[in-house]
């Protein structure tokens, strides 16, 4: 029951980076396919502003997943990456150098340091998803098992390439969409439009991928089809549709309130119909919740720390993410520091 338990934050923690996480790795992909340095420039600008705020505490979701699988599931993780390294491996470096390049480019003073660091976030921020939805096909395709050894078939199967398609998709999806109410939000009526269209564009091409997902897994991952087509995960997977419909729907609305939520909702609903169709498996076919669990003890533990943290730090996100959204975060401006600045021989204005 314990292991279950914790299986099931596992699979809420990876929605939780999915929708997350991937709203800034779709923010990189459109700073990739905005344009030449005039003609991307709004729309760059836009993003700069939009993700500053938050973009590091994302990865948060991240290390609570990596704590989670080698602690209460240390089979899985064991097995993951030691037969997915390289994979996984390219995408912490893409991790590294999207960081890297989005807190360096703005500060830096020639252009052409600009543009080689706006490309290697732009360029990073693209292949990241990939590789991890390459990693996910691996897995949900039942390719990897205990004792695998590394290949590229783990990660390079059909599976695995539409699923690292979609998750691209999914993360241009999702950024698209938020941007769209940062650009209502940052007084840029230029740019509501302009990725409106791109959030309905991303949309139809993550429906046509996701439809192309679930044909291949009939023959390539049988198991994950059966899940996906009956019970608990055809139920998730006609949530992902009603709120892919709802997205469409507020999308087309003069303001497109709400539609951060069933764009979230679209991409959660979809991760986890993957989690409920793989039950009971971490691994399809080779490797159960129950065998892949730690010592009970161990699980026990995990559980305590992990309600701990949703206490102590749920809220202090959860609080982030609203304070973005309703423009608290807003980044001093060059006539900020001008008014508070200290004058010849005084103090600043105010004191």
């Amino acid at each position: 029951m314990t292991a279950n338990l914790i299986a099931v934050v596992l699979l809420l923690a990876v929605a939780a980076y999915a929708c997350a996480g991937g709203t800034d790795y779709g923010a990189g992909f459109w700073d990739l396919t905005a344009g030449g340095a005039e003609r991307g420039k709004r729309p760059r600008w836009l993003i700069d502003h939009a993700m500053a705020p938050v973009w590091e505490v994302n990865n948060v979701w991240l290390i609570f997943v990596f704590i989670i699988m080698w602690t209460g599931f240390p089979t899985l993780f064991q097995t993951v990456f030691s037969a997915m390294w390289l994979p996984l491996a390219l995408a912490a470096i893409g991790m590294v150098l999207r960081g890297a390049g989005f807190a360096l480019r703005k500060p830096a003073r020639r252009l052409a340091r600009r543009r080689i660091f706006g490309a290697v976030f732009a360029v990073a921020s693209l292949l990241t998803p990939f590789f991890l939805g390459a990693a996910v096909g691996g897995i949900a395709s039942g390719r990897v098992a205990p004792g695998t050894e590394a290949s590229a078939e783990a990660w390079s199967n059909p599976t695995s390439v539409l699923f690292g398609l979609l998750t691209v998709a999914s993360t241009a999806f999702l950024a698209a969409v938020f941007l769209a109410r940062d650009a209502l939000r940052f007084g840029a009526p230029d740019l509501v439009g302009y990725f409106r269209l791109r959030a309905l564009g991303s949309l139809a091409v993550v429906v046509v991928l996701g439809l192309a997902a679930l044909a291949v897994t009939h023959g390539d991952a049988p198991y994950m089809w059966n899940g996906l087509t009956g019970g608990l995960g055809l139920a998730f997977v006609v949530l992902a549709a009603v709120c892919a419909a709802a997205t469409v729907w507020l999308l087309l609305r003069a303001s497109g309130a709400w539609s951060r939520i069933t764009a979230v909702g679209v991409v959660a609903a979809a991760v986890i119909a993957w989690g409920a169709a793989q039950r009971p498996y971490l691994i399809p076919t080779s490797l159960t919740v129950a065998e892949a669990a730690g010592a009970p003890t161990t699980l026990r533990w995990l559980g305590v720390v992990t309600l701990v943290a949703v206490l102590l730090i749920g809220p202090a996100v959860v609080l982030l993410y609203w304070l973005d959204t309703h423009g608290e975060l807003e980044p001093l401006t060059d006539a900020d520091l001008q008014r508070s600045a200290p004058g010849r021989g005084g103090t600043a204005d105010g004191d």
